[in-house]
């Protein structure tokens, strides 16, 4: 039995992320808000997705803290879909996904979008992970620690 099925938490930060936001609609929908979509119709033209399955996506990343709801406009019955803070903690996220695909998905010279910095109309720079002292971090230079738990 998992420790979903199980009503243990997941003690894995990576498993927990993807257990919310992991499903491709979800993904999606947050990199279009980072695009500056916010609107249902937005979203649903964008994506193709179905109604009920981008309402259902759009409700979970409400209730999650990722997006909130304001309205559209003045006197509009329309509600706008928002990142929060802690959605929009979310671009590396985003941005990782976004170059590896760029790196790994795509013949040479084949067309794709590019993610560009607006203050220089540069594209954004590869990103890496630095250690403490600003060196880059490898794979096999990080391991997992699992830390006890010391609310009690």
């Amino acid at each position: 039995m998992s420790s979903r099925q199980s009503g243990n938490p997941e003690p894995c930060p990576v498993a927990r992320s993807v257990e919310l936001i992991g499903d491709r609609w979800s993904l999606l929908i947050v990199r279009d808000a980072f695009d500056g979509m916010r609107r249902f119709g937005d979203f649903q033209r964008s994506l193709g997705v179905a109604r009920n399955i981008l309402s259902d996506r759009l409700r979970k990343l409400v209730e999650a803290g990722i997006l909130e709801t304001q309205a559209a406009a003045e006197g509009s019955a329309y509600q706008a879909y928002v990142l929060t803070p802690r959605g929009q903690s979310l671009f590396p996220l985003v941005l990782a996904l976004r170059q590896w695909g760029e790196t790994h998905l795509f013949a040479p010279g084949e067309a794709h979008s590019q993610l560009l910095d607006r203050r220089t109309g540069q594209p954004v720079p590869i990103m890496r992970v630095l250690d403490a002292q600003g060196a880059e971090l490898l794979p096999e230079q990080s391991e997992v620690r699992k830390l006890e738990r010391t609310d009690e």
